[in-house]
């Protein structure tokens, strides 16, 4: 008695594609380029992951940062200071928390943008490499049926 599976997906799809026989059609080569086109993706899925795990934690970074700078910033200014010395004190470290900010928003946009950049090379790369392959599967397919 044959084993059965509990998946109705349960089978090597490779072997089945290679035992088709379509006259001219390379399969092998065709399974090839889907293994490529996997491979492509997935390799750009890690760059993404690993860039957005970069991001991450240089946003935990930046806000750890924020919250002792702004614990340092309370506790500079004097209780017993003049109103108006801590009116200006808090102006100016507002003004440079601000700055901050803002510097640390561009720096993870850059990130940001690097990781889309290098994802965006990856698919490019391998969509160019298909367009290659897809041409010269047809150029044999008319071969083959040129000699027909």
């Amino acid at each position: 008695m044959a084993k059965q599976s509990g998946s109705p997906f349960d089978f090597d799809f490779t072997k089945m594609m290679g035992d088709m026989k379509v006259p001219g059609v390379d399969m092998e080569g065709l399974m090839a380029a889907q293994k490529k086109n996997i491979d492509a993706m997935t390799a750009a899925n890690k760059v993404a992951f690993d860039s957005m795990q970069a991001v991450m934690q240089r946003q935990t970074e930046l806000f750890r940062q924020a919250i002792e700078e702004a614990t340092n910033a309370a506790s500079s200014i004097s209780a017993t200071a003049p109103l108006p010395e801590k009116m200006a004190k808090q102006t100016e470290l507002t003004k440079e928390a601000f700055e901050r900010a803002v510097a640390n928003a561009k720096e993870v946009a850059e990130m940001v943008a690097r990781s889309n950049t290098e994802v965006a090379e990856v698919v490019q790369t391998r969509f160019t490499e298909a367009m290659a392959e897809i041409k010269t599967t047809i150029e044999k397919a008319s071969a083959f049926n040129a000699k027909k």
